[in-house]
């Protein structure tokens, strides 16, 4: 599709489809939603739309990050938000820190940058202080620390952030907790936690992906490595004496562990069939397209990680260092408290006869006090 077409279609959608087939409106989208609530807004420079999803507030102010991206439509950039948004919900109860479900989207008609990336970013400031810090932004897919740490002299709202100061970068700490779920996986599968000759496969080697691929070369795994950026998929592979993956052949790629780094919705209908792991535990955010993924998953005898909790590191970084805890190894001692977690849940999910995303769930909801 031509640059032009995908500005109109962008500009002007008002609906996207579902798993069902079905045209789903804004309208729709915000009828249907248990959130607390959403905030939206046009900036005309760049083309773009804004959305802030709220969804619950039960242990904090919403905090989420703020995610850049193109999409069919305005409909489908809120669909996503709102997916995004209960995600973290979830995330904040499943690692027992006091903050709220919330996320953000800029949906832009194509790469937004210079001048016009920064009136974007001016323009998502006012939106932040007029909700007069009812909500907390920090990076994620699509942004970057420049992006947050320009956000942060134009708002207080920005996680991390003191006095305009840059935010801190949330990626090796999301890397630290995913490397310890893998290792709570690998333990409940095969009896210890040893990752020595165990092959992970990590699909995008951006900044998590990177330091991920460190993390298991130095724990004695054998890294493969694919990312659409075939440059990138290499120097991380050479860094960590790893192979490259094409992407088409990530889902028929015999491997110990796949770890979904990238885009969510990687692990679906048609690609379950086509795995050939035992694990499924990686950094990227709704790695299950349905819920009912799950349950496919776990038919087939793959363990999953639900990604709410096994993700939940960078988040927990930055939750721990507002409330004062500041030196690197102790994050790190409680980041690695993941895996604990998760260890836990694998269990109940056993004793129960149900995926650990149930487990997880319950587990959250009895956080959030409905249970």
């Amino acid at each position: 599709m031509k640059n032009s077409d995908t500005e109109a279609q962008h500009g002007t959608g008002r609906a996207n489809i579902g798993t069902d087939g079905t045209r789903i409106g804004l309208e729709s989208l915000i009828e249907g939603w248990d959130g607390l609530g959403v905030v939206s807004s046009f900036h005309a420079e760049s083309r773009s739309w804004i959305f802030v999803a709220l969804h619950n507030n039960t242990l904090g102010r919403p905090t989420g990050g703020c995610r850049l991206k193109s999409y069919p439509s305005p409909a489908a950039a809120l669909r996503d938000a709102m997916r995004l948004a209960e995600g973290m919900t979830s995330k904040w109860a499943a690692i027992d820190l006091p903050y709220g479900g919330g996320k953000s989207v800029l949906s832009v008609p194509g790469p937004v940058a210079g001048d016009r990336r920064r009136s974007l970013f001016r323009r998502f400031a006012q939106v932040l202080n007029a909700l007069d810090g009812g909500y907390s932004v920090g990076e994620d897919l699509g942004t970057t620390r420049e992006d947050m740490t320009f956000l942060a002299t134009l708002t207080k709202a920005v996680a991390g952030s003191h006095d305009g100061d840059p935010p801190p970068n949330p990626s090796p700490y999301t890397a630290v907790g995913v490397h310890a779920g893998i290792a709570a996986a690998v333990d409940h599968l095969y009896g210890s936690p040893d990752l020595t000759g165990k092959s992970v496969l990590i699909q995008g080697a951006g900044d998590v992906g990177g330091v991920l691929a460190r993390l298991l070369r130095d724990s004695g795994a054998r890294v493969l490595v694919s990312d659409i950026d075939g440059e990138r998929a290499s120097a991380v592979a050479e860094q960590c004496g790893g192979t490259v993956i094409d992407p088409d052949a990530v889902y028929d790629t015999e491997c110990d562990v796949y770890a979904p780094g990238a885009v969510g919705a990687t692990v679906n209908e048609r690609t379950i069939p086509r795995l050939r792991c035992r694990v499924v535990a990686g950094p990227a955010n709704n790695q299950l397209e349905v819920p009912e993924d799950a349950e496919r998953l776990r038919a087939t005898g793959i363990l999953y990680a639900p990604d709410y909790v096994i993700n939940g590191g960078g988040a927990m970084s930055f939750g721990l260092m507002e409330r004062g805890m500041l030196d690197p190894d102790d994050l790190e001692s409680r980041v690695r408290s993941i895996g604990a977690s998760l260890a836990a849940i694998f269990r109940e999910a056993d004793e129960a006869g149900c995926s650990p995303v149930v487990a997880a769930r319950e587990r959250a909801l009895r956080a959030l006090g409905r249970c």
